[in-house]
Order: structure tokens, then sequence, then C-alpha cells
């Protein structure tokens, strides 16, 4: 289901791209992009900043001039968060750069994804598991790894909408509905 602020992130992100695209700076913002967003996740004040609506529009962005000097953000970039900074949508910027990351990472022909196993893979495991399902697929695929000890075994991959659950807890559900309902 979209809501505003779904919808208004991916269309903000993809005038982002288009952008990055018309100047040929896709790779560029997207190095940028993926900087800002650790920085959000790593920083709880700048997460906080970003979602307070009581901040002026000139502190904002004076801090965020500074911020893009400081991180050296690709021009348009800056530009860009200067923009939605006037808009009044920059409480909005942390979907704005993980669409316009989704976006880029399309165009790239890569795929994120979630494999979720009962047990702890190692790295050795995890890079064959990732060849081998990106070479299936003929696509490049960005796996997010998880352990849930209560799948009991087996694995669970999530793309998109797309849900592959080969776990024993998942057929024991299912062998216990198809018990009810005979």
């Amino acid at each position: 289901m979209k809501t505003f602020s779904n919808e208004t992130s991916e269309r903000y992100a993809l005038a982002l791209f288009e952008l990055a695209s018309e100047n040929l700076q896709v790779e560029e913002i997207d190095k940028n992009v993926s900087f800002l967003l650790d920085y959000c996740k790593n920083n709880l004040a700048f997460a906080n900043f970003l979602k307070n609506p009581t901040y002026q529009l000139e502190i904002q962005s004076k801090i965020f001039l500074k911020i893009s000097k400081i991180m050296k953000l690709n021009t348009t970039l800056s530009n860009f968060i200067q923009l939605i900074i006037n808009k009044r949508r920059i409480y909005f910027l942390e979907k704005i750069l993980k669409n316009f990351n989704n976006l880029s990472s399309k165009k790239k022909g890569k795929i994120d994804a979630i494999f979720i196993s009962s047990k702890d893979l190692s790295e050795d495991e995890r890079k064959k598991i990732n060849q081998d399902i990106s070479k299936a697929i003929k696509s490049n695929i960005n796996f997010s790894y998880k352990t849930d000890k209560t799948l009991i075994s087996g694995i669970k991959i999530q793309v998109g909408s797309l849900l592959i659950d080969t776990t024993v807890s998942n057929k024991l559900k299912r062998l216990k509905q198809s018990m009810l309902e005979s």
C-alpha cells in the first residue's frame, strides 16, 4: 500500500536519479548517497535532526551546506538536498536516498534480497551462495544475511515480494494445515 511519504520519496528519488543520469553522475551520487545513508544509520543525532520539523529553513540549509562541504558531496546532490529543505521535505531524505539506491541498483542489474538461514553461515558459504544464485538468475544479487534458529532447518530467500521457504518449520505448518483441512 502506497503512503504519501513513500510516493513522495519515490518521486524525489526518481527526479534525483534522472538528474544524475543527465549529468552522467550516477556513480558519484550513488557513492555519496550510500555514505549519507550510513551516516544516518550510525548517527542518531543526525537522524533526529532530519526528522525534527521545528528547525528553521535557514538553519537546516546552513547545516547541510557545511555537511556537503565536509563530506565533499557532489554539487548536484548538495543542490538537490537544498531543494528538499526549501520544499520542507527534509524528513523524507532517508527514504529518498534509499529509493535512489534502489533505482541505481536496478539500473546496474543488482537485486537486493534477504537470505535467512537456520544456522550461522561462514563468509565462504555466503560467497558461494551469492555466486550460485546470481549465476542461476543471471543477475547480481546483494544479499543481507540473517540467522533465525526457530526455523529448525532450511532457508528462506526473499527477493521483493517473492519468498522461497524451504524450512522445516514451514513444512510442518503446511502439514498441520492439510491435516486440519482433511
